[in-house]
Protein backbone atom coordinates (compact mmCIF):
# COMPACT_ATOMS: atom_id res chain seq x y z
CA UNK A 1 0.00 0.00 0.00
CA UNK A 2 2.90 2.35 1.12
CA UNK A 3 6.41 2.38 0.71
CA UNK A 4 8.71 4.74 2.05
CA UNK A 5 12.12 5.64 1.30
CA UNK A 6 14.85 6.96 3.59
CA UNK A 7 18.52 8.73 2.20
CA UNK A 8 20.64 11.76 3.55
CA UNK A 9 22.32 9.86 6.57
CA UNK A 10 26.20 9.42 6.54
CA UNK A 11 29.56 10.85 8.76
CA UNK A 12 30.21 14.52 8.87
CA UNK A 13 32.26 16.54 10.98
CA UNK A 14 31.02 18.94 13.58
CA UNK A 15 29.91 22.25 12.30
CA UNK A 16 28.75 20.07 9.18
CA UNK A 17 25.44 19.46 6.81
CA UNK A 18 23.29 16.79 6.14
CA UNK A 19 20.35 17.26 4.19
CA UNK A 20 17.96 14.12 5.05
CA UNK A 21 14.68 12.79 2.47
CA UNK A 22 11.96 10.52 2.73
CA UNK A 23 10.32 9.73 -0.69
CA UNK A 24 6.30 8.01 0.15
CA UNK A 25 5.04 5.80 -2.80
CA UNK A 26 2.10 3.86 -3.21
CA UNK A 27 -1.78 4.17 -3.04
CA UNK A 28 -1.45 8.05 -1.53
CA UNK A 29 -4.24 9.99 -2.02
CA UNK A 30 -2.64 12.88 0.49
CA UNK A 31 -0.31 13.05 3.14
CA UNK A 32 -0.31 15.01 6.22
CA UNK A 33 1.54 15.63 8.78
CA UNK A 34 5.32 14.51 8.06
CA UNK A 35 7.67 14.31 10.53
CA UNK A 36 11.57 13.58 11.67
CA UNK A 37 12.47 11.49 14.56
CA UNK A 38 15.59 10.35 16.27
CA UNK A 39 17.04 8.08 18.40
CA UNK A 40 20.41 7.83 19.61
CA UNK A 41 21.68 4.82 21.59
CA UNK A 42 20.29 4.92 25.17
CA UNK A 43 18.45 7.38 24.54
CA UNK A 44 14.53 7.66 23.95
CA UNK A 45 13.16 8.18 20.78
CA UNK A 46 12.49 11.92 20.33
CA UNK A 47 10.30 14.31 17.92
CA UNK A 48 13.10 15.86 15.91
CA UNK A 49 10.95 18.36 13.53
CA UNK A 50 6.95 18.63 12.43
CA UNK A 51 5.26 19.87 9.26
CA UNK A 52 1.60 20.05 8.87
CA UNK A 53 -0.10 19.77 5.29
CA UNK A 54 -0.83 23.29 5.71
CA UNK A 55 3.17 24.28 5.87
CA UNK A 56 2.93 24.93 9.74
CA UNK A 57 6.34 23.75 11.40
CA UNK A 58 7.81 23.31 14.77
CA UNK A 59 10.94 21.94 16.31
CA UNK A 60 12.90 20.13 19.12
CA UNK A 61 14.38 23.38 21.37
CA UNK A 62 18.04 21.30 20.94
CA UNK A 63 17.75 21.83 17.07
CA UNK A 64 16.44 25.17 16.56
CA UNK A 65 17.64 27.78 14.47
CA UNK A 66 20.04 24.44 12.89
CA UNK A 67 17.53 22.14 11.28
CA UNK A 68 14.92 23.26 8.78
CA UNK A 69 11.81 20.63 7.57
CA UNK A 70 10.26 21.16 4.32
CA UNK A 71 7.98 19.20 2.15
CA UNK A 72 7.12 18.44 -1.60
CA UNK A 73 3.64 17.09 -2.07
CA UNK A 74 3.88 16.35 -5.79
CA UNK A 75 6.69 14.07 -5.02
CA UNK A 76 5.50 13.05 -1.68
CA UNK A 77 8.70 13.50 -0.07
CA UNK A 78 9.97 15.08 3.30
CA UNK A 79 13.49 16.64 3.83
CA UNK A 80 15.40 17.82 6.69
CA UNK A 81 18.11 20.00 6.35
CA UNK A 82 20.46 19.86 8.91
CA UNK A 83 23.35 22.60 9.64
CA UNK A 84 25.80 23.26 12.36
CA UNK A 85 25.56 19.75 13.20
CA UNK A 86 27.14 18.78 16.81
CA UNK A 87 28.20 15.37 17.96
CA UNK A 88 25.37 14.92 20.05
CA UNK A 89 22.88 15.20 16.68
CA UNK A 90 24.04 11.63 16.30
CA UNK A 91 21.37 9.03 16.07
CA UNK A 92 19.11 7.27 13.74
CA UNK A 93 17.00 9.14 12.28
CA UNK A 94 13.49 8.42 11.02
CA UNK A 95 10.40 9.80 9.04
CA UNK A 96 6.73 9.58 10.02
CA UNK A 97 4.17 10.33 7.70
CA UNK A 98 0.26 10.67 8.27
CA UNK A 99 -1.40 9.21 4.80
CA UNK A 100 -4.55 8.94 3.33
CA UNK A 101 -4.32 6.44 1.20
CA UNK A 102 -7.02 6.41 -1.90
CA UNK A 103 -9.26 3.75 -0.37
CA UNK A 104 -10.08 6.75 2.21
CA UNK A 105 -7.99 5.31 4.69
CA UNK A 106 -5.89 6.58 7.06
CA UNK A 107 -2.26 5.47 7.95
CA UNK A 108 0.97 6.24 10.32
CA UNK A 109 3.80 5.08 8.32
CA UNK A 110 7.89 5.04 9.46
CA UNK A 111 10.75 4.83 7.51
CA UNK A 112 12.98 2.57 7.79
CA UNK A 113 15.70 5.12 9.17
CA UNK A 114 18.60 6.49 8.29
CA UNK A 115 21.98 6.61 10.66
CA UNK A 116 23.48 10.11 11.29
CA UNK A 117 27.07 10.33 12.66
CA UNK A 118 28.43 13.54 13.99
CA UNK A 119 32.04 13.15 15.09
CA UNK A 120 35.90 14.62 14.94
Amino acid sequence: QVQVVESGGGLVQPGGSLRLSCAASGSIFSINTMGWYRQAPGKQRELVARITNGGSTNYADSVKGRFTISRDNAKNTVFLQMNSLKPEDTAVYYCNLHVVLTSGRYLEVWGQGTLVTVSS
